[in-house]
């Protein structure tokens, strides 16, 4: 941007509403919107130095957009908030159409899932990440699948809800590149992710031991569906050390559908699959 009174693009906007989590949305709005009007929203139609300063410019103006959206949201003001939300989404196409605006359409299907439009939300969130495919950081990818994860969790899709968590799991271990800013304003990735697989077996299992006798049950199936037999043996283990004294056709019907994986395993020489093919034939479930 011409001139050396410009304000660089990592000076502004605000980013972080780490004081909204302790005053509510309300604090600093009207502060925020006059910002993003009057001082960001001219600064865009200048000229730039460079295509990437032009870029880095929109991508944070598009970040004070989403927290305009956020504080909105929280305000439920939400016709609002998904002004604000779309205006990030074209703001971000600006800096970078792929993964920055997939996070905008993120926030998009965030919204959807609070107004009980789950349908939408999942349209959304796929819709998001088929746009940041092969473009996103691991840590920006992981927290799109958390949000897939959602979207299926809340139409009582439990098998692709577990599915995307383990999805998430898989793109926080890549080791590639930096998260950027505007996924950073929902905290770390990691304790994100954590978060979810925690919230995905916060059932109490002595309380409850059907629901996480079927919890584990799919997540095995998930991992063998990617070839991760080690891992599925594990978790059919830990279903079936639930199944002692469960009186239900479901978790019976949950154990009987795997013995010709447990078959196809035992053949392959998998760890624990001879153990565990052995014990659901002679358990009482």
């Amino acid at each position: 941007m011409r001139g050396d009174a410009s304000p660089t693009p990592q000076s502004w906007p605000p980013r972080s509403p780490a004081a909204d989590e302790v005053l509510g949305g309300g604090h600093g709005l009207s502060t925020a919107a006059a910002y993003l009007a009057d001082t960001t929203t001219p600064m865009l139609s200048a000229r730039f130095v460079s295509d990437e300063t032009r870029r880095d410019a929109f991508g944070a103006a598009s970040e004070l957009a989403w927290l305009l959206g956020w504080k909105h949201h929280d305000l439920s003001h939400e016709g609002a908030a998904q002004q604000y939300y779309l205006l990030g989404f074209q703001l971000a196409m600006e800096a970078d159409p792929h993964a920055h605006a997939a996070w905008m359409m993120r926030a998009v299907a965030h919204q959807a899932l609070s107004l009980k439009q789950r349908r939408h939300s999942l349209d959304l969130v796929q819709g998001a990440l088929e746009r940041a495919e092969g473009y996103a950081d691991g840590a920006t990818e992981a927290l799109l699948h958390i949000t897939h994860a959602r979207a299926y969790a809340a139409l009582d899709e439990k098998t692709q809800a577990a599915r995307a968590l383990l999805a998430a799991e898989d793109a926080l271990g890549r080791d590639n590149e930096p998260q950027p800013t505007y996924s950073l304003l929902m905290g770390p990735a990691t304790g994100t992710v954590m978060r979810h697989r925690a919230a995905f077996a916060s059932w109490d299992p002595a309380a409850f031991p059907r629901v996480h006798l079927l919890t584990h049950m799919d997540l095995g199936d998930c991992l063998a569906a990617q070839a991760r037999a080690d891992e599925a043996v594990a978790a059919w283990s830990q279903a079936l050390d639930l199944a002692e004294g469960v009186d239900s056709a479901r978790s019976r019907s949950a154990l009987a559908s795997i013995r010709y994986t447990l078959t196809v395993y035992r053949r392959r020489g998998v760890p624990g699959a001879t153990l565990l093919e052995h014990r659901i034939q002679h358990i009482a479930v």
